[in-house]
């Protein structure tokens, strides 16, 4: 039998992609055909015109839902939402997470809660509301994205490496429940993705540290990724849509990672 990479008749949901990450990885998915419901917290009028805007170029319906993923009420009702606008979601990508960096005895509680039910949690909510629709369809994807964060650690990091550690937890333990229902539950763990949020840093740490551009993203930002590469967003989607696709149907339980060689140091 020919395996495709084609996701027509597919229903994706992907948490935080009206940028970076997570709009390449909704971009992706939309070009191999699945609908794509988008997420953030705001509501504005911008986020609707990227979800319009890339129905447009994909030629797929895509719609934009507003839910505040460190709410459980608001992550159960993004699954429903979609569900209805789009039928039922059986591809689900958790990306959605913030960071907050500072030595672990100053570092604020209000951050931490936030970090964990982001990052952690949100995951948790989306899941347990979308499998019921996975398991009657007998057919599910789930991809968390983790980062090498989730296999590592980096000090002044406490709640995003513990979060992403979870989540690794959270994906093998929803693989080996969903194994035999036709569903399938990775992560991947992404190290430096170049983003727009990225990128914008890269004049800042030129000044602070008197470097050429070159020199930053080789020796600051890119400083435990060996390739001394960006991953790419295109490429974050890509891997995406081979997880969700045949071609993945026996990969479960993986943390996956595109770290240019970060994690085999």
């Amino acid at each position: 039998m020919a395996l495709t990479l084609d996701l027509s008749g597919h229903v994706a949901v992907v948490t935080g992609s009206t940028s970076g990450i997570g709009l390449g990885i909704a971009t992706s998915l939309a070009e191999a055909g699945a609908k794509v419901a988008l997420n953030s917290h705001l509501d504005r009028e911008e986020d609707h015109q990227i979800a319009s805007d890339l129905a447009k170029k994909a030629g797929v319906e895509v719609v934009y839902i507003q839910a505040d993923m460190s709410s459980a009420e608001a992550c159960v009702s993004l699954i429903e939402q979609a569900s209805e606008k789009l039928g039922t979601v059986d591809i689900l990508v958790n990306n959605a997470g913030i960071q907050y960096v500072a030595p672990i005895e100053d570092f604020p509680v209000s951050k931490w809660d936030a970090i964990m039910a982001i990052n952690l949690s949100s995951a948790f909510h989306t899941i347990r509301a979308a499998v019921p629709g996975m398991k009657e369809k007998g057919w599910g994807r789930i991809v968390n994205i983790a980062s090498a964060h989730g296999l590592t650690a980096s000090p002044y990091k406490s709640a995003y490496v513990s979060a992403k550690h979870g989540l690794l937890g959270l994906t093998k333990t929803v693989a080996l429940e969903l194994a035999e229902l036709g569903a399938t539950c990775n992560a991947i763990c992404p190290g430096y993705v170049l983003t727009p949020l990225v990128e914008g840093q890269i004049p800042d740490q030129m000044k602070a540290h008197n470097m050429s551009r070159e020199d930053v993203i080789k020796n600051v930002m890119l400083d435990r990724q060996p390739t001394k590469e960006f991953v790419t967003v295109e490429q974050m989607g890509a891997f995406t849509v081979f997880l969700a696709s045949d071609a993945g149907s026996q990969i479960t339980g993986a943390a996956l990672t595109a770290d240019g060689g970060w994690t085999a140091m």
